[in-house]
């Protein structure tokens, strides 16, 4: 009996889904088994080289504890802005059409290829005491940005909500616009449409672009230092903390460094689970 005679039996699917697996070309095997060692052997080489022994001691100092905090802190602060100020601006790229859009999109990514120094450079130049900006928010409010924990949230999220907004765009460009029309003719605000019909449908797109976000802020580096510098219990963030530790101590940078690999697994495992499977 050939699969064209088992309608609905679901032969047919199983035969070809096994013939696929069996069938894997070897051009195709070899670089995919090559890039999952490259990716993993770095993280095993941090578990194999780990001081196990003297970890929790490592772990337990006041300066591990702060910077940990600060990090968790204004990652999660960083993702809320870029969930503010993001959402809206991947519906404008999605449903609207403006002049200069495709310009407007490439500079909206454009952090995702500027190297992190180079961010930190731009937003002291426009937030710093003497920038474009931030010498009338000094002036006026007596507001100072650089080199504080708000510096911190605003570096990280500049590097993040592009991951926020490009993974936002492209749900809302899948999503079905006739069910927000559908809202708008019954008498429904464009804004009420939005909030009530398609944020709802958008949610496992806003939750894969937060946690995208946050997982960048967390590990942000190099605006970071630029912009906010290093000072510890105010804008020291793990990151920092690991570099700093990598100078004098390269053990409490290992210890260091797995702390923020368990947090970022533990985040990333646990909200995929539950918001992520829809994805």
């Amino acid at each position: 009996m050939t699969p064209r005679d088992e309608p609905g039996t679901g032969t047919t699917t199983r035969r070809i889904g096994t013939a696929g697996r069996r069938g894997v070309p070897l051009p195709l095997l070899l670089p995919g088994v090559l890039a999952l060692a490259f990716l993993l052997l770095p993280l095993l080489a941090l578990l194999v080289r780990a001081p196990w022994r003297s970890l929790p001691h490592q772990l337990t100092s006041t300066e591990v504890w702060q910077a940990l905090q600060l990090s968790l802190v204004s990652a999660t602060a960083a993702t809320a802005v870029s969930l503010v100020l993001g959402v809206p601006l991947a519906w404008l790229l999605a449903r609207t059409d403006f002049r200069g859009r495709a310009l407007v999109r490439a500079l909206v990514t454009l952090p995702l290829v500027l190297p992190p120094v180079v961010g930190g450079v731009a937003l002291l130049l426009a937030l710093g005491r003497n920038g474009v900006v931030g010498k009338w928010l000094d002036s006026w409010f007596g507001i100072t940005l650089p080199f504080t924990t708000t510096a911190v949230v605003l570096a990280e999220a500049f590097v993040a909500m592009p991951f926020l907004v490009i993974s936002v765009e492209g749900t809302l460009r899948a999503a079905d616009p006739r069910f927000e029309e559908a809202a708008t003719t019954l008498g429904a605000s464009r804004f009420t449409a939005f909030r009530r019909v398609t944020l709802p449908l958008i949610a496992p797109g806003v939750a894969a672009g937060a946690v995208l976000a946050w997982a960048r802020a967390l590990g942000e580096f190099g605006a970071t230092i630029t912009f906010a510098g290093n000072f510890p219990g105010r804008t020291q963030t793990m990151p920092l903390a690991v570099y700093l530790a990598l100078q004098n101590d390269p053990e409490a940078a290992i210890s260091l460094s797995l702390v923020l690999l368990a947090v970022s697994i533990a985040v990333l495992a646990g909200l995929r689970d539950r918001w992520l499977t829809g994805v």
